[in-house]
């Protein structure tokens, strides 16, 4: 059974804890210091035998136990957002420690699938000139990065495939909203909007989770699209 180091113990964290058994994994263990189950840092040596790390914490702390569990050699999949900055200097790492790496903004495959179609809309757009472009998500008011690191993958998504005007990108935090994307596109007379909503958080871990069955052994950088074979 492959063992699972959880970084991060939130509501995200314990999720993919309750639904690691269901994939073939066991929780070895958490990084945490809020969290009763925190087993120390990721230097600690009871981690020495963990296959994968699953971080869900925060864009400061990505930066402190990302470098050394890859040092370590054990694969990483990274969930948490807002952390762009720094990832040059986490491939670098990851590299030089001849791990993999699985980094995904959204870990849900529906998001993933729904990137896809948001690209091939963009690309029949684009030669349309009387059509604007926007992305609209909407998070829980705990969420603390905005707009959302998947609502910017959308935009870069859309850039890529060719749209060449603006694409303005507004983001809503309020109550306890799971997750919603919207992306339109608005001409004189019409609008067309695709749009994903996720229900509950669970979609997320079951991603991860899937992530972590599909890094175990392989080395490299990786996305979501990897791992569920979708082409560019």
């Amino acid at each position: 059974m492959m063992k699972l180091l959880l970084v991060g113990h939130g509501k995200m964290g314990r999720m993919v804890e309750s639904l690691a058994p269901g994939y073939g994994c066991e929780v070895a263990g958490v990084i945490d210091e809020l969290s009763p189950s925190h087993g120390g840092g990721p230097d600690a040596d009871r981690w020495k035998d963990v296959d994968v790390a699953v971080d869900f914490t925060t864009p400061d702390a990505v930066m402190v136990n990302a470098p050394v569990l890859a040092r370590r050699r054990i694969n990483l999949i990274i969930g948490t957002t807002g952390w762009g900055k720094h990832e040059a200097e986490l491939r670098q790492i990851v590299a030089a420690a001849g791990g993999g790496i699985v980094v995904a903004p959204n870990f849900s495959t529906g998001v993933v699938l729904f990137e896809a179609l948001v690209a091939q809309a963009a690309r029949l757009f684009a030669p349309q000139d009387d059509f604007g472009a926007f992305v609209h998500e909407a998070h829980h008011a705990a969420k603390k990065d905005a707009p959302s690191g998947t609502a910017l993958l959308l935009k870069r998504a859309m850039e890529q495939s060719g749209f060449p005007r603006g694409i303005d990108v507004s983001a809503t935090r309020a109550g306890f909203i799971p997750g919603t994307h919207t992306v339109g596109f608005d001409g004189p007379a019409e609008t067309i909007t695709l749009s994903h909503a996720a229900r509950d958080r669970t979609a997320f871990a079951r991603g991860a989770l899937t992530a972590a069955r599909w890094v175990q052994g392989k080395r490299g950088w990786y996305t979501m699209k990897d791992v569920l074979g979708v082409q560019s």
